[in-house]
């Protein structure tokens, strides 16, 4: 690929109650690849799951842009270096619910691929099993991890079972909730004190997340979190600060210096993230040299105890009266937009928006490279011979 640009396709939208979160951050990842290195495929999901390849996605972007940016009075402009033609038989317009067009258009447009979609169908390993069926290199972890990690549930039990300290939790289901309410948040009550942070299992951006101070905020905590998700997971509260690390790398991945967030609303929900801008972001974070290493500690176990790859943001809490450290979850896909704080930490560190994403992008070769050593096949060996 020496001599041209490399070919990079941008998936993003997505299914997901975070479609309009993966907008926002594939925006500013296409606006950060340098025109002199990549030629920008944009690849569109639609919320119903039709698949857009060029100027339908694009569309669909400015679409999204322009509502975000009306009240400010400006205007977004896209980079010149996107394609606009048609790709692999799909026209720009062209949208099908079906990925039997799709694969191939990957496979023959595109040397890369940065799945810039955040939850369900796009985080949880959706994407990056199809991206492996076509051969395709992308950014980010693989199927495992991201299935993992993106789980609360399931991904707290692999963080137990490596000793990485965490907070109390409850585990329940949607169908606990609609066949036995009463039952359900007696066991919550039983097990945990008030407050407590009521969340989907499978969803980030604190999209469907609640606090609970009393029984009745409980039910309607669980009965919000459902909506989003067959499993729901119920912490225990604690006055903490949150802080979070950045890390980057395959299998020897490297730690970011660490953040601290002050949010705008009484805790960290979606609001607080992407609509009003005015959450605090203090980096590097004012910890002990202590809380320092063992958030780098715990970081770099969290990050290998899913097998991830590529980038994650770990989140930690450290309450305020012992300072003791606690994990809170692992992002594998974090936000990329302009108040993400997974580029503004390795900012801090030392990497320019864009050199992350080249780093990303190698990255994800080095890894495909590795999956290509692998044997899928057996054969027999004559022992004769």
């Amino acid at each position: 690929m020496s001599g041209k640009r490399m070919k990079v396709g941008v998936i993003f939208g997505g299914k997901s109650g975070e479609h309009e979160v993966s907008l926002q951050s594939a925006k500013s990842v296409m606006d950060a690849l340098d025109p002199l290195q990549y030629t920008i495929i944009p690849i569109g999901i639609t919320r119903d799951g039709r698949w857009q390849v060029g100027k339908g996605a694009m569309k669909a972007l400015e679409t999204a842009q322009v509502a975000a940016v009306e009240s400010k009075g400006t205007t977004t402009q896209l980079p010149k270096n996107y394609i606009n033609s048609t790709i692999g038989g799909l026209t720009p317009a062209s949208a099908t619910r079906s990925v039997d067009l799709l694969p191939p258009a990957l496979v023959n447009e595109i040397d890369v691929a940065i799945p810039v979609l955040h939850g369900t169908y796009g985080e949880d390993g959706s994407i990056q099993g199809l991206l492996e069926l076509v051969g395709v290199p992308y950014v980010g972890a693989g199927i495992l991890a991201s299935a993992v990690g993106l789980d609360k549930i399931a991904m707290k039990q692999m963080f137990a079972a490596v000793g990485i300290p965490q907070v109390q939790y409850v585990a329940c289901t949607r169908n606990q909730w609609r066949t036995n309410p009463e039952e359900l948040l007696d066991m919550v009550e039983g097990n945990l004190a008030y407050p407590c942070f009521v969340k989907p299992a499978n969803l980030g951006s604190s999209v469907g997340i609640s606090k609970a101070k009393t029984r009745e905020e409980l039910a309607k905590a669980i009965a919000l979190a459902a909506q989003y998700d067959r499993k729901i997971i119920v912490e225990q509260g604690l006055d903490v600060r949150e802080v979070e690390v950045a890390v980057l790398g395959n299998d020897v991945p490297m730690v970011s210096v660490a953040g601290e967030i002050i949010p705008s609303n009484e805790f960290y929900d979606y609001e607080a993230k992407y609509v009003g801008g005015n959450s605090k972001l203090i980096i590097p974070a004012d910890l002990t040299d202590e809380q320092r290493e063992q958030v780098e500690r715990y970081a770099v176990e969290a990050f290998q105890a899913i097998d991830c790859s590529g980038l994650a943001r770990v989140d930690f809490f450290i309450e305020r009266a012992s300072g003791r450290v606690l994990v809170n979850e692992i992002n594998t896909m974090p936000g990329f937009t302009r108040y993400s704080m997974y580029p503004k930490l390795w900012e801090a560190t030392g990497m320019s928006y864009s050199k992350l994403l080249d780093h990303l992008i190698q990255l994800a070769l080095e890894r495909h490279v590795e999956r290509e050593q692998t044997i899928h096949t057996y054969e027999k060996r004559d022992e004769t011979r």
